[in-house]
């Protein structure tokens, strides 16, 4: 079928001479007619002047009647009432592990620095617990750069911010104590027990005399290589107010002392004596006595920029990292003074070297023997110092930021690993592996930057059947799903196994990236495309992937591959079909249209394999096909040319139509808009366009100054959004349109870019509404939730008080030898049964979790419940009900039970019997196997089974109380008691007998 361009934007209405309007009729004068003038050449002019106006007049009324014929026929689709402002919230968390996180004295809780607030995290589960500030105080103003317990006070914290302000926080309670100012703003912040009521800080060297502490803060655009450049002033600075009763917000500190100035410090901590300041910054280590701080710091020269510093818990050295992935030793705090102050020195330092890239952090172990180091390589190094020999733990999931030592003495000792991508991860100790990771969305900004390029696009898209969103993982040939009304990351899908070594020496290696990700309407398919690029020792790489959703393990399986769909060339779109008879077409710079469809087979025992292989292909001229989307029916797939879009038979491939759109030389998206499909709006460059398929014509254009990112429909009504450019490269303007008029319904800007936006299912009661939900990814990688309706579980909402002490009692040495007694409380053990954090135990894996080394396994009560919960089921009381019903009914009357003499029950409640009982009961047992003497017991003495005094039964006389026997036994009575019945009485359904005990 021959294409069909619209040239005439508007029709053109022929007008008949009858339907001209006649000018109306003079008024009738009495007085006589003017004398009739000689035509001059003025008054030619005139006359000629007048039909001119005369005619344009008609022109303007035709003009009028089109565009009153035109109104009545949009009679319908009138301009609707402008729109309420769109609201966002941030699924991510700025700032994330920048700063080490820190733990509590016990061990039970740790915080983690992000932005302007703490975040109170639980070590077993890691949920947010609480956060600082509460709602009655004022926090920071700006971000928090370092944080540390009060020496002299485990249940405050100390935090210092870019705001110049010291804060003392009781974080049980979730209060603000007091604050200290120093108007300058603070980088760093340490303390030691033995320094009461003092702290010492980084603080950043103030200016010229005139400008204030808000000049010197670090603007939100500022380059990251900006703070190296700047010098710090280290103080000593007393917690103390000046004038406490003053009952102001914030106090100066009663006493502030300067000790020296440093270049940017990366770094800054106590010795573990206490008597040495270290600070470590640019390529030197400064060191301080703290009992002469006047004398200045003596400096200690680096081959290499120190990146990270770490003090020995006991003995006097300390360890830095530097930028080329030398761990170094520094012994060099025993040595004398110098005479003259601010002077170079060298010192005995060792290297430790394994880290390609720079060291980020390094940490010492609890008893100091053993040291560990992360960087870029994700890779946690542990170090065994007195022999040099090192272990790794691999792959743990992004680069490493901090490294952090838990100091809980009543738990094993577990290394907590702050990563790149937001994420913290346990290490165990004993078996050097990642016990827990928790994160929430896993985004790197710094790395998804480097690795994102301006002519990639960012995958983007909603699951509808689970609720989830598929973003970008950390790593750019992953995908990872997140839920956001539960705030949890679901699952991580591995689109193409790459190696994760980021870069060799400073050229970074070409990772294989997802450029696009599409779900189809149902949610049971979902189509990726990743990329690699080639050079001059790698061929590109390019693939079609299609994946199928499980139900029963609620996780993506690789259903169908296709490599190079459009040869070496980039694929510029891909989207599934709307219809029941589902497509998937694929758009490439090969200048091909490429659709692909399902194909069933059976194999010979007649299970059916479903798999997809390609359906057709075909292309327009030579031009090439820059997007192509689906109308809301299925029925036409549109396909947006250099200047045109071409509308296709879904079922024959057969071109329907042409729209030629010449407002927009080089468009770069199409959408469908509105539930029923009939216009389509066309962006390129700073142009917009919709365009009426039903007429074939351009329903109107707009022109911005800026040019436009993308554009997403509304699902339900003519309405849709575009983001466009602005003139500030960290925020972007958003527009809501009507196909009805060129007149924004909403115009406003987002404090940020967007690189990619699509529609976020709102809740049932919104769906049909003008509301708008939507979800995009910034250009900093942060994920915000925009609409006008946002309700959203934020975990962080709410400063709750916490429990003092630890939340699980510590255990008795018993307990450790033998696990917890079977007398026990059940309010001892209600924290562990209400959380069962066990897998289903396999039987396959009984063999083999027992070849682990003794001193390695848990506790054998953490083996012992999933052993036998995953043999024996659990018996529900409706069961039991039926069971008894069952049984007494097939009982005769003639089987009627005798009446006996019930025993009491031999164990009553642990509440009241104490430890030290439990306890005296097995001694005996014990001295007896040892063959230890006791008396009056003898060798040959057994054990009698303690019973206590409890409730008395319904049926019979309270007994009398019964003691454990003491004396001697008789040799001849024992025998006939060994002969006759045993010593405990049975219980059965017939009379004690004669010969028990009495």
């Amino acid at each position: 079928m021959a294409a069909v361009k619209v040239i005439n934007h508007i029709p053109l209405v022929p007008h008949l001479p009858k339907d001209v309007p006649l000018p109306p009729s003079p008024p009738e004068s009495t007085s006589p007619p003017p004398p009739v003038k000689k035509k001059t050449r003025k008054n030619k002019t005139k006359e000629k002047e007048k039909v001119k106006e005369g005619m344009q007049g008609i022109k303007r009324q035709g003009e009028q009647e089109r565009g009153n014929a035109n109104e009545q026929q949009e009679s319908e689709m009138s301009q609707p009432e402008p729109l309420k402002p769109l609201t966002w919230t941030s699924l991510t968390d700025s700032n994330s592990n920048s700063h080490p996180p820190i733990f509590t004295k016990d061990g039970s809780h740790f915080f983690s620095i992000i932005g302007e607030r703490i975040k109170i995290h639980s070590t077993s589960s890691g949920k947010v617990v609480s956060t600082l500030p509460g709602p009655q105080d004022d926090g920071h103003q700006d971000i928090i750069t370092s944080a540390i317990l009060s020496a002299h006070n485990a249940f405050q914290l100390i935090t210092a911010s870019l705001d110049g302000t010291i804060k003392v926080w009781d974080f049980l309670e979730g209060i603000l104590l007091r604050t200290i100012n120093l108007e300058q703003p603070i980088h760093h912040v340490c303390g030691h027990e033995k320094i009461k009521d003092y702290v010492f800080v980084a603080t950043a060297k103030a200016k010229k005399k005139g400008s204030s502490a808000v000049d010197e803060q670090p603007k939100p655009n500022r380059s990251a290589k900006a703070p190296p450049e700047e010098s710090c002033i280290i103080l000593r600075v007393s917690l103390k107010p000046q004038n406490p009763a003053s009952g102001a917000k914030w106090h100066k500190s009663s006493q502030i002392t300067p000790v020296g100035k440093t270049r940017y410090t990366a770094g800054l901590a106590v010795s573990a004596s206490g008597e040495w300041l270290v600070a470590v910054a640019g390529h030197k280590a400064y060191v301080a006595q703290v009992s002469a701080l006047k004398s200045g710091f003596t400096k200690y020269v680096s081959p290499d920029a120190l990146t990270c510093l770490a003090v020995h818990p006991l003995e006097d050295y300390f360890v830095t990292g530097d930028a080329k992935g030398v761990v170094r030793l520094w012994y060099c705090l025993n040595q004398g003074r110098p005479a003259v102050a601010n002077v170079e020195k060298r010192s005995q330092t060792s290297e430790l070297h394994w880290h390609a890239h720079a060291v980020s952090s390094v940490a010492f172990t609890t008893n100091g023997a053993y040291l560990l180091s992360g960087g870029e390589e994700a890779v946690l190094v542990i170090w065994q110092l007195h022999s040099g020999k090192k272990e790794f733990v691999p792959r743990v999931g992004s680069p490493i930021k901090s490294v952090v030592v838990s100091r809980s003495s009543a738990a094993e000792e577990e290394y907590l690993l702050g990563l790149a991508d937001a994420s913290f991860a346990f290490v165990s100790s004993a078996t050097l592996k990642l016990s827990r990771v928790f994160s929430r969305i896993k985004l790197d900004p710094v790395t998804s930057s480097s690795w994102a390029s301006s002519s990639s696009a960012t995958p983007l898209a909603v699951h509808s059947l689970s609720s989830t969103l598929i973003l970008p993982s950390s790593h750019p040939s992953s995908l990872q799903t997140y839920s956001p009304s539960s705030s949890t990351l679901v699952a991580e899908l591995e689109v193409s196994p790459t190696n994760r070594v980021s870069r060799q020496d400073e050229k970074m290696l070409e990772p294989s990236r997802v450029e696009r990700v599409v779900i189809s309407q149902s949610g049971e398919w979902m189509a990726t495309i990743d990329r690699r690029e080639g050079d001059e020792s790698f061929r590109g790489e390019i693939y079609l992937k299609i994946w199928w959703w499980d139900k029963k393990s609620a996780f993506w399986i690789l259903n169908t591959r296709v490599d190079r769909p459009h040869g070496l060339n980039k694929v510029t779109s891909i989207s599934f079909s709307p219809s029941d008879d589902i497509q998937l077409v694929t758009t490439g710079e090969d200048r091909n249209v490429k659709t692909w469809r399902i194909r069933s087979t059976k194999d010979k025992k007649g299970n059916v394999e479903v798999s997809w292989t390609s359906r057709s292909s075909f292309g327009f001229r030579l031009e090439t096909p820059r997007d192509s989307t689906w109308s809301p029916d299925g029925s036409l797939l549109a396909v947006a040319l250099d200047a045109s879009v071409a509308l296709y038979d879904s079922i024959s491939n057969a071109l329907q139509s042409t729209i030629v759109c010449s407002e927009c030389p080089k468009i770069s998206s199409i959408h469908f808009i509105g539930h029923h499909g009939h216009y389509i709006a066309v962006l390129g460059g700073p142009n917009l366009v919709v365009c009426d398929i039903i007429n074939r014509s351009v329903r109107w254009h707009r022109r911005h100054d800026h040019p436009y990112v993308t554009l997403v429909p509304h699902p339900y009504q003519d309405t849709f959004a575009t983001i466009h450019h602005s003139p500030s490269d960290t925020t972007n303007g958003l527009m809501v349109y009507s196909i009805s008029s060129s007149t924004p319904l909403l115009s406003q800007t987002l404090p940020f870019g967007i690189r990619n936006l699509v529609w976020y299912p709102a809740p049932n009661r919104f769906a049909r509404s003008r509301m708008f939900s939507l979800v995009g990814i910034t250009h900093a990688f942060g994920v915000v939730l925009l609409g006008h309706d946002i309700s959203i579980a934020d975990e962080a909402s709410s400063t709750k008080v916490l429990q003092k002490g630890q939340t699980v009692p510590k255990r008795s040495l018993f307990e450790e030898m033998f696990g917890a007694p079977a007398l026990t409380d059940v309010s001892h053990n209600a924290v562990s049964s209400t959380i069962d954090t066990s897998l289903p135990w396999k039987s396959s894996e009984t063999g083999s979790v027992f070849d682990t080394p003794a001193y390695l396994m848990p506790p054998m009560e953490s083996l012992f419940d999933p052993l036998i919960n995953s043999f024996l089921k659990l018996r529900l009381k409706e069961n039991m009900d039926e069971e008894h019903q069952s049984g007494t009914q097939g009982v005769s009357d003639e089987m009627t039970a005798e009446p006996m003499d019930t025993e009491e029950p031999a164990f009553i409640e642990m509440g009241k019997v104490s430890a030290d009982d439990i306890l005296d009961t097995f001694i005996p047992f014990f001295k007896d196997i040892t063959g230890l003497p006791d008396y009056p017991f003898h060798s040959d003495t057994r054990p009698v089974a303690l019973t206590l005094p409890t409730t008395p039964s319904s049926h019979h006389a309270k007994p009398a109380p019964r003691t454990v026997a003491s004396q001697k036994p008789n040799p001849d009575a024992s025998s006939k008691k060994q002969a006759s019945a045993p010593s405990v009485p049975a219980k059965t359904g017939k009379k004690r007998s004669r010969h028990s005990l009495a």
